[in-house]
């Protein structure tokens, strides 16, 4: 049974779109494409449908058992009129001998609401990634589910937004989206499809020239070089929750964190997210760090960024697998254990044409002024954080980290590149702020929102600045004017250690205040002590060839150096490498050097790493305290002579542990060392023991220290302090 096969003159003349909005729709620049397709009533009981179909022969539309066929009205759009106002219908689509039974999206309601929309408005809608971005959905119909995907994307200046994909032979013509108002949302439900096919947008500029751009909302992306976004929901069915119920109620500062950075294409080259899970959580349970921290996961186009380059803010790099592969990595290490930190770039962004620079044609993720919009450093471009959508974009790509991927804390990367107007200009390179400054006000704004809703959302989770400079408050909380951070990376501790070792042990009595001037400031911030991916590339060689002397005095400076920085103040972080000694520059072309492990001297140092942050762990003393002048004292801070720094660190559980670091080529024999109390003290670590290729210098496991007063303290003992060691002595009572 048919209905009207077409049209009158009156009824066509009367019901036809004005011409040039035909155009603008088949053009792609139509703002309200819903206006013109779809099923609309024409007001005497009937309805007039009408779809954009490029290439087809034929459509149909089919109400029930009715099939009306729909005369083409304009190149590529075809329209008729049926009996009656149906809600549902199909189209029957013909090119050539292939015929298709399609749903059509011209008659779907905007899957934002109103809510939506005003939060997006204001800057905070916190779960941004719920509403924007590609979502399958399926809804109950009379004429049985429809399963689609929704597209949702933000480009206020664009004349016009497609979307091409798979599902249209990456034509694009036939999905038009529509412009939700002010919001300068564009939005879009597409019937069947489903997750797996991949998509761009194209956009007409404000200048008329089209752009296809990646989602800069897209939850999962191409392996690159391909860059096109895919539909993707999450079915990941997690185990971690008595890891999130035990951290809500962890404060990280007084608690154990050893961190070990992974960058995950290089750690071992060629796994993926679920192999990494396997090797890397084994190599973890052995080297005994509380926290690992990859370089950033986020989608980046060129791998030779290391991630610090993100196209695709929100999909995990699908060079290791699918986001729930990433999942599953992260749930299997909370399993075990141990607590996850990615690096997050909020900083930057690159240029290339198909991500988010210029994405609607203006610069509307980038700040529009070059000298505030573009960072000459790395040659990328840099958000405009002043600007409210900007600023829920990146807030809300913190919170879908922590949240979706159980994320435990945000590494936040080149803080100092955001909060100064100047920071790698010269004179005339820049512009003041409003008070004549060159402090980026705006960013100083966006990293105190993004801290306190951070806080405020995710029960213990942490952030970290890699911030270079003096910057006050960088850890004060925001109400009381700080940025907000939970920690800071203390590059001053790590600047002038890492200069300390190089120099010959007959030289470093000259430095020695190098070493003690960290805790002048030790309390200014809360610290992270790291030694971190930037010291080991570049031509700065590793950490090993760092340090001056023969092959046997390196690895017996590295090990007290490591006892040294696990027992300071401040938690600590070691790139992954360091942890057995690599010999080599670290490069992301290739794996790390695990052959070394087969030499007893290599696989003494991961032995000790291991050792410390086994004892580390079970010692309150070493993190505790670590942020209150409390937990420390120096023994002796003086020995410039003997290379030797000695200091306390007291745990509030009552425990006391003293680190003897003894940085000079020779033992010292019978060296006093005065200590708060008489009686046993343990030799829980000498790094200078056979065990880890050492000289076996030492104490045979404890001393026994006497009521005899040396260095202002009530007792003391006489040591045997091991070359180029260092000594943990735990008081045993």
């Amino acid at each position: 049974m048919s209905g009207d096969v077409g049209m009158s003159g009156d009824e066509r003349s009367r019901e036809e779109p004005p011409r040039r909005e035909l155009e603008r729709l088949v053009g792609g620049a139509h703002h309200d494409p819903h206006r013109i397709l779809g099923a609309h009533p024409t007001g005497d009981g009937r309805t007039v449908i009408r779809t954009l179909r490029p290439e087809a022969s034929a459509v149909t539309a089919v109400v029930g058992d009715t099939r009306t066929p729909l005369p083409r009205l304009h190149d590529g759009v075809f329209a008729g009129i049926v009996d009656g106002e149906p809600t549902d219908y199909r189209l029957e689509v013909r090119y050539g001998d292939d015929v298709f039974v399609v749903d059509d999206p011209y008659r779907w309601l905007p899957t934002l609401g109103d809510i939506d929309l005003h939060l997006i408005g204001e800057g905070r809608h916190e779960n941004l990634w719920q509403v924007l971005g590609a979502h399958v959905r399926t809804y109950d119909t009379p004429g049985g589910p429809v399963t689609g995907t929704s597209f949702a994307v933000w480009a206020p200046s664009a004349r016009g937004v497609r979307i091409a994909g798979d599902f249209d032979y990456w034509s694009g013509r036939a999905f038009p989206m529509r412009s939700l108002g002010s919001s300068g949302i564009w939005e879009l439900f597409v019937p069947g499809v489903g997750d797996g096919c991949r998509y761009k947008y194209q956009i007409l500029g404000a200048d008329s020239v089209w752009r296809e751009k990646a989602d800069p909302m897209a939850f999962a992306t191409e392996t690159p070089p391909a860059t096109a976004s895919m539909v993707f929901t999450p079915s990941y069915e997690w185990g971690d929750g008595a890891w999130l119920e035990a951290r809500a109620k962890t404060d990280c500062r007084t608690s154990p964190m050893s961190i070990y950075e992974v960058h995950l294409g290089s750690w071992r080259q060629g796994l993926s997210y679920r192999q990494l899970a396997d090797e890397l959580v084994e190599h973890l349970r052995e080297t005994g760090f509380t926290h690992v921290e990859f370089l950033p996961v986020a989608e980046h186009p060129f791998g030779g960024s290391w991630g610090y380059q993100v196209s695709s803010y929100y999909a995990p790099s699908a060079r290791f697998g699918e986001p729930d592969d990433f999942r599953y990595l992260v749930d299997r290490l909370h399993q075990e254990g141990v607590g996850v930190i990615v690096d997050w770039v909020p900083a930057h962004f690159p240029k290339d044409a198909w991500a988010l620079g210029r994405f609607d044609g203006t610069p509307l993720y980038e700040h529009a002024d070059p000298r505030r919009g573009e960072q000459p450093d790395w040659g990328t471009f840099v958000f405009d954080f002043g600007r409210r959508e900007v600023r829920n974009f990146l807030v809300a790509n913190a919170l879908y980290w922590l949240e979706e991927f159980h994320i435990d804390g945000l590494r936040v990367d080149a803080v100092a590149s955001m909060l100064y107007l100047d920071y790698s200009r010269r004179e005339g390179e820049w512009v003041p702020n409003v008070y004549g400054g060159r402090e980026n006000l705006d960013a100083v704004s966006f990293l105190q929102e993004v801290n306190a809703t951070v806080y405020k959302r995710v029960p213990g989770a942490v952030t970290v600045a890699e911030e270079s400079t003096a910057w006050p408050g960088v850890t004060r909380p925001t109400h009381l004017g700080g940025l907000g951070f939970g920690f800071k990376w203390n590059m001053g501790w790590m600047h002038d250690t890492l200069g300390y070792i190089s120099h010959e042990p007959i030289h470093r009595q000259y430095h020695h205040h190098e070493m003690t001037f960290s805790m002048m400031y030790a309390y200014s911030e809360t610290y992270v002590l790291p030694i971190s991916h930037d010291e080991v590339v570049h031509g700065k060689g590793s950490l090993l060839h760092k340090v001056s002397g023969d092959r046997w005095q390196q690895m017996a400076t590295l090990r007290a150096l490591y006892a040294y920085m696990w027992a300071h103040p401040g938690k600590q972080l070691l790139f992954m490498g360091q942890e057995f000694g690599q010999g080599a520059e670290w490069s992301e072309t290739r794996s790390l050097d695990w052959w070394l492990l087969d030499s007893p001297d290599h696989r003494g140092v991961a032995r000790l790493v291991g050792d410390l942050n086994r004892i580390y762990r079970e010692t309150s003393a070493l993190w505790s305290q670590d942020h209150d002048p409390a937990g420390f004292g120096w023994i002796d801070a003086d020995d410039v002579s003997g290379n030797v720094f000695s200091f306390l660190r007291y745990g509030t559980d009552g425990s006391i542990v003293a680190c003897i670091a003894n940085f000079a080529a020779v033992p010292h024999e019978q060296y006093r060392l005065g200590l708060p109390r008489a009686g046993r003290w343990d030799e829980v670590i000498n790094t200078d023991a056979d065990v880890y290729f050492g000289s076996g210098v030492g104490n045979f496991g404890g001393v026994d220290a006497v009521e005899s007063p040396s260095h202002g303290l009530p007792a003391s003992v006489h040591l045997r302090v091991p070359p180029l060691g260092a000594l943990w002595l735990r008081f045993a009572g």
